[in-house]
């Protein structure tokens, strides 16, 4: 299994099938999109879905209940999409992924709350969307970590890597930030989390085997 970025948030993971996680419109979608079996989205917001060229792809979809429905929306068909929530256990593309939370980590308190699951693949590849969700189980080898947003501190960014304990992670959700901001948001993150930072610019092999 290898991993790839494609911008922002949206990651290609190649199993025995490929699936596009968060092709959203700050993101090298219809690259992302190409020659793919299936499409994982976190939550609806349009930096992680781009419905139009989800929909045009004719790929099936799942995510959460309003993602689906903003997919129906566009125009997409009921027999593409399907609604997961905490706890599923699904294989897109005959790859094993389980599902993980609920809710878009808090913007405000005046803001409105969203629905956001986070993916589990293969129990080995963790994709957040935007928020903290903690997998149980065996250790996760990589974990694509947010380094911005109106929803982030990286302090709760520290917190949440120490508690996953992944071997290594990518940094995503970065298109609101500077190179240098990332660059510092990074260094935190290596510092206090003990925990390799993988250059996001190419493919990525995932490691099977416990250590």
């Amino acid at each position: 299994m290898s991993v790839e970025r494609r911008g922002h948030s949206c990651v290609v993971v190649r199993a025995a099938g490929t699936l596009v996680i968060d092709p959203g419109a700050w993101s090298d979608t219809a690259g992302a999109l190409d020659g793919a079996d299936a499409v994982l989205v976190t939550h609806e917001h349009p930096d992680h879905v781009d419905a139009g060229a989800v929909v045009a792809s004719g790929l099936p979809v799942w995510g959460p209940a309003p993602v689906v429905d903003l997919l129906a929306a566009a125009g997409a068909a009921a027999d593409r999409l399907h609604p997961v929530a905490d706890g599923d256990k699904i294989t897109p593309a005959g790859v094993p992924v389980r599902v993980l939370g609920e809710w878009h980590e808090p913007i405000h308190p005046d803001a409105p709350r969203f629905a956001n699951v986070g993916y589990l693949v293969a129990d080995r590849v963790l994709h957040p969307g935007d928020a903290y969700v903690v997998p149980d189980g065996p250790t996760v080898d990589l974990a694509f970590v947010p380094v911005s947003g109106p929803w982030l501190r990286i302090s709760d960014v520290v917190d949440w890597v120490r508690r996953v304990r992944p071997r290594r992670v990518v940094p995503v959700h970065d298109a609101l930030a500077s190179s240098a901001g990332v660059t510092l948001a990074l260094q935190w993150v290596e510092r206090l989390c003990k925990v390799e930072i993988v250059d996001p610019g190419g493919t990525v092999p995932v490691v099977w085997e416990e250590s």
